[in-house]
């Protein structure tokens, strides 16, 4: 049996490391098997050596991020401790030292796993960037912050978003309602990341002006778009023509990032994937980053990231 003694600044510091309702030091007695008790400051870690060990360093990780105002959330703290079972978890000073923008109610956003920092990295540094893996990881939403931030800095005059409309089959002739209210519904995931950044006013003065344009992919065709921030999502859903005609809209002054799950793609049967596609074709070029996400990166609640797990030992049996 082994027992770690770590000195805590504060009592708020403290407070802020076990949680409300000591629900941060429960979940990290779960995760290391030892047992932890706090008097005053000095929290006492006790347990076999090895997982005192680990304990330990994911306390680390978790005084960093409190040291830079990182709120100890659940989501945050599973990361601490995934990061100090590889005995990574100093690397948590990275996420705080990096920063996107802020969002319209004033909440900063700042990349929360070690796969998003590198991701926002390619975007700043490529002109195109894929983001490719499950849902829950930010693909799409950091795109779009990074977007509306170099539009606010006049690094680009406009933004444009798309994606596929498969789930309506391209059929959108067959539903009910104007073309807007028609791929609305399709095109939904792109808005609510606008109006969070934004706010719900300045996005409709600006789609008025045009400075912001969202739209189904079809709508792409035979445009030459220069000095935009343009996304593509839902990738996987694009055939190998509609990939190569989305990338060759880009022109001069313009970043294109294009985000999808090569795992969740609706194309009817034996039709390949225009994402599959492009990251075989395009994996040599220079300028073009390809970013891959896991379930570590899932920022939603902690069962996506369970659900991900077991869908896919499902799919690969022999990986079990």
């Amino acid at each position: 049996m082994a027992e770690k003694s770590i000195e805590l600044d504060s009592v708020e510091v403290a407070a802020a490391v076990f949680g409300n309702c000591d629900c941060n030091i429960r979940l990290l007695e779960k995760e290391f098997s030892v047992t932890a008790t706090c008097r005053g400051t000095m929290l006492r870690l006790s347990g076999e050596e090895e997982n005192v060990a680990a304990a330990a360093r994911a306390v680390e990780g978790m005084l960093l991020l409190n040291e830079n105002h990182t709120p100890l959330e659940d989501q945050t703290v599973r990361y601490c401790m995934s990061l100090a079972h590889d005995g990574e978890e100093k690397r948590v000073r990275e996420l705080t030292e990096d920063f996107v923008a802020v969002t319209a109610k004033g909440r900063p956003i700042r990349p929360k796993t070690l796969g998003q920092k590198e991701y926002l990295n390619a975007i700043r540094t490529h002109p195109i960037t894929f983001g490719v893996g499950p849902a829950g990881t930010g693909k799409t939403y950091l795109a779009v912050a990074m977007a509306v931030k170099a539009f606010k800095a006049k690094d680009v005059s406009r933004i444009v978003l798309t994606r596929p409309a498969v789930e309506a089959g391209e059929k959108l002739g067959f539903l009910p309602g104007d073309l807007q209210q028609k791929v609305d519904p399709y095109l939904r995931p792109l808005y609510d990341g606008l109006f969070d950044m934004l706010g719900a006013e300045a996005f409709e003065r600006l789609t008025e002006k045009q400075l912001i344009e969202v739209a189904p992919l079809a709508y792409m065709r035979g445009r030459t778009l220069d000095d935009s921030f343009i996304i593509l999502d839902e990738a996987q859903n694009t055939t190998p023509e509609q990939m190569k005609m989305f990338l060759t809209r880009m022109g001069t002054g313009s970043k294109v990032v294009v985000t999808g799950d090569v795992t969740q793609i609706d194309l009817p049967d034996r039709t390949r994937s225009g994402l599959v596609d492009a990251l075989q074709v395009l994996k040599n070029i220079s300028g073009i980053a390809q970013c891959y996400f896991n379930e570590k990166d899932v920022v939603r609640h902690r069962l996506v990231q369970e659900i991900i797990k077991a869908y896919e030992a499902a799919a690969h049996p022999a990986k079990r």
